[in-house]
């Protein structure tokens, strides 16, 4: 048999941290197995559906590099084809119409929850033998009314819901579009999808489901219902969590496989490994050590992880992805060092991608103003002195790199009898603006020679106009 998985989100809104999961495990399991794995965008709600959400769905899945096989696909494509499905049901008597109005539903749950009873469609219009002139009407599947339906579920096991707890379902509207749970099946069984692997959100749709597969004599896909995220707080994740949407998470300077590696762990574990390569998720991923309680969110985790990949990944890597976050400082990241070495330079302080450009702009823009506190404590009297022999000394350098330079600082330390910070301290913040950067060797190697000289003297003007 030859896997197919598939991803379908509505396109209602952004790519979030939930469907990201969803999104990843079931292209890890058709990667294990040598599937193919399928995007299919449900549009059918047209009211709410954009294509700023579709353009930020696809924006999500290529950022987390999650490739698919066979798609987008788009629902609201294939209309003709859901018609036709829901002809074939009303024909077979497996559907029907209804002329129930929205005032009668209404009431009719209004005495079922007075009388404590399970809110759902009590079956008026089932027998009726066909259409009622002009009247509009929606149309129901003809869920069967005894026995029970048993999900075979990959990671909860056996979930047996009796058919007469299930009422049955709108699958077209009175303008005749198709609702989610006939498109969904429509969709899953011409697509040939053979593992439905989404949220436990959708548990009680698929007995439904399960059943108009049925009806339509279809192969039976398996399912796999994953736990929800919950909040810090314990609580279902949503917006006033923060950042939940995928992009998000690329805008605070996170890298995607950081990401992938959280939400993969999230719910899943492979023995005590934390970190993953990509390659190590798929050889490892298997359903059945998919946890069956939820999980909660921590963003502290994400961020330690964050800073593993960025400490341990290729810094070529890292660096393609910091040359956005610098662009978004209005930073052109070829008018300076190369972002490989800000990365080797910045990443064992830097956590996210963010801090690493927030902290390299004085290697490629000249600074504003220096920072109070470090000016004050570091440029004192005498200091400008310690400057303009530095400057003197660098200015004869003609091979320009970390090594001499530093000596050069040592050096000048001793000849003048000064504690070592005495002298790097005034040049870094002379150099740099602040108290913090890289070490003092790495920064003026970085820098380059030009630039160097040029903020020595800028800050031995600026400590000669203090005093």
């Amino acid at each position: 048999m030859s896997i197919k998985t598939r991803f379908a989100p509505s396109p209602t809104g952004y790519l979030h941290v939930g469907g990201a999961r969803t999104a990843l495990f079931s292209w890890l399991y058709a990667r294990k197995h040598g599937g193919k794995f399928i995007l299919r965008i449900e549009d059918t709600d047209l009211e709410r559906s954009t294509q700023e959400s579709v353009d930020a769905i696809l924006e999500g899945m290529t950022w987390l590099g999650l490739e698919y096989d066979e798609g987008p696909f788009y629902q609201t494509h294939h209309f003709d084809r859901y018609k036709e499905v829901i002809q074939q049901l009303l024909d077979q008597g497996d559907a029907y119409y209804c002329y129930c109005s929205k005032e009668e539903l209404e009431q009719l749950r209004t005495e079922q929850m007075a009388n404590k009873e399970k809110p759902r469609y009590n079956g008026k219009c089932r027998d009726l033998s066909g259409p009622k002139g002009d009247r509009e009407a929606v149309i129901r599947f003809k869920n069967p009314v005894d026995g029970a339906v048993t999900i075979p579920d990959l990671i909860k096991g056996d979930i047996v819901v009796a058919n007469k707890e299930l009422d049955d379902l709108i699958i077209a509207r009175g303008d005749g579009t198709p609702t989610y749970n006939l498109t969904v099946v429509v969709d899953d069984m011409d697509m040939k999808v053979t593992h439905v692997i989404r949220g436990d959100d959708h548990i009680n749709n698929t007995p439904r489901q399960m059943n108009i597969l049925k009806a339509l004599g279809a192969e039976l896909p398996k399912y796999a219902h994953l736990p929800m995220i919950l909040g810090p707080d314990g609580a279902r994740l949503s917006k006033r969590h923060g950042a939940v949407s995928v992009m998000q998470f690329r805008d605070d300077g996170y890298l995607p496989e950081a990401l992938l590696n959280y939400l993969v762990r999230l719910g899943w574990s492979h023995g005590d490994q934390e970190i993953f390569s990509i390659d190590e998720m798929v050889e490892h991923f298997a359903l059945e050590n998919v946890n069956v309680s939820a999980s909660a969110f921590n963003t502290e985790k994400l961020l330690w992880l964050n800073h593993q990949y960025i400490m341990n990944g290729d810094p070529a890597h890292v660096a393609r992805h910091l040359s956005w976050h610098m662009g978004e400082l209005g930073i052109d990241p070829s008018s300076g060092p190369s972002l490989v070495d800000i990365v080797m330079a910045q990443r064992e302080r830097c956590k996210t991608l963010v801090e690493i450009a927030a902290a390299s702009v004085y290697f490629y823009k000249d600074f504003d103003a220096y920072d109070e506190k470090a000016a004050k404590k570091n440029f004192t009297a005498g200091s400008d002195e310690v400057l303009a022999r530095l400057h003197d000394e660098f200015a004869e350098v003609t091979e320009w790199n970390g090594e001499a330079l530093h000596q050069i600082v040592v050096n000048l330390a001793e000849t003048m009898s000064l504690g070592l910070g005495k002298v790097a301290q005034p040049l870094r913040v002379a150099v740099c603006g602040s108290a913090v950067s890289p070490a003092i060797d790495i920064t003026l190697s970085l820098l380059g020679k030009e630039k160097t000289l040029a903020r020595i003297q800028r800050a031995i003007n600026h400590i000669k106009n203090l005093n």
